[in-house]
């Protein structure tokens, strides 16, 4: 149990997706303008990798592997992508219209969102059990979720604050996340042996 704890905390603080690994930087960037926002779509993609993740497992253990067909991994893998995010933008499209309105584009996106295909391509490439992949999913979406936060916190404050006109808007969105990543690189000499 502790193997999995240690997992959680280092997918999600050590090995960032989003901030060490730079994976999914289109809707970190895009959907942090609000913290509304950013929750949200950090939901709503936690929940895309973790049931992608394992359904992307379970068909490629038990359909591409024992068939040698391994070389179809990407193109399978978005198509389970695929089909998870239309679930889920039916579901907040029903229960969370004003979420699904602030969501906009980027939920769609959510399909081609680089770090959903990369962990589930990363978790199978690297031989890891369905827990393990799972736990490895569900922590790296965590950490995603908590830079998507942060960020959103942080684009909220730098919006009441004055900024040079050279760096107004995306420059200084820019600066903040270098500054958010350098933050998260802290986390690299944690220890869990």
């Amino acid at each position: 149990m502790t193997e999995y704890l240690a997992l959680i905390v280092t997918t999600a603080l050590v090995n960032n997706v989003v901030m060490v690994k730079f994976l999914g930087l289109c809707p970190f960037m895009g959907v942090s303008r609000d913290l509304d926002s950013a929750v949200g779509m950090g939901l709503a993609t936690t929940f895309v990798i973790t049931v992608a993740v394992g359904a992307s497992w379970l068909l490629d253990y038990l359909l591409l592997t024992p068939l040698n067909l391994t070389f179809l991994r990407i193109l399978t893998f978005i198509v389970v992508i695929a089909a998870t995010v239309q679930f889920i933008e039916a579901v907040i499209k029903k229960s969370v219209p004003a979420l699904y309105k602030a969501l906009g584009i980027y939920l769609p996106l959510i399909t081609t969102n680089c770090a959903v295909l990369g962990l589930a391509l990363l978790n199978v490439q690297e031989g890891s059990s369905l827990l393990t992949s799972l736990v490895n999913a569900f922590g790296s979406s965590l950490g995603f979720t908590l830079a998507m936060v942060m960020f959103a916190g942080l684009r909220e404050r730098l919006a009441l604050i004055r900024v040079p006109v050279a760096f107004d808007g995306v420059p200084a969105s820019f600066i903040l996340a270098s500054l958010l990543a350098l933050a998260f690189m802290g986390f690299a000499g944690l220890n869990f042996h």
